[in-house]
């Protein structure tokens, strides 16, 4: 059974930063995406990373969020910098297995505010 669970979240002040981990057990991953949900909206897409470690990302982060792996420790981590209350949300890591199956963890909230 695949399972994951992201971890790392909390209170930020606006231009600070964070390192979220998503660890994953089971499966045969391929690329773990990192999706974002903010108050009231829907959840989006924001980054990815696969296990080649080629990673991708939307224009909102590019530029203050990497998005990295460690294939061997089953753990993904999102480096989060330059923080604002926009980025203020539920963010979480979905994995990926051949066929396109998705695990989606519980979310980890992050609160940027003064």
């Amino acid at each position: 059974q695949v399972h994951f669970e992201e971890s790392g979240g909390g209170l930020v002040q606006p231009g600070g930063s964070l390192r979220l981990s998503c660890k994953w057990s089971g499966g045969a991953i391929y690329l773990v995406e990192w999706n974002r949900q903010a108050p009231g909206e829907q959840r989006e897409r924001i980054a990815d990373i696969g296990r080649s470690g080629v990673a991708s990302y939307e224009d909102s982060v590019k530029g203050r969020f990497t998005s990295s792996m460690d294939y061997a420790m089953r753990t993904a981590f999102l480096e989060m910098t330059n923080l604002t209350p926009e980025d203020t949300g539920v963010y979480y890591c979905k994995g990926l297995e051949p066929g396109g199956v998705p695990h989606w963890g519980s979310g980890t909230l992050v609160i940027v505010s003064s």
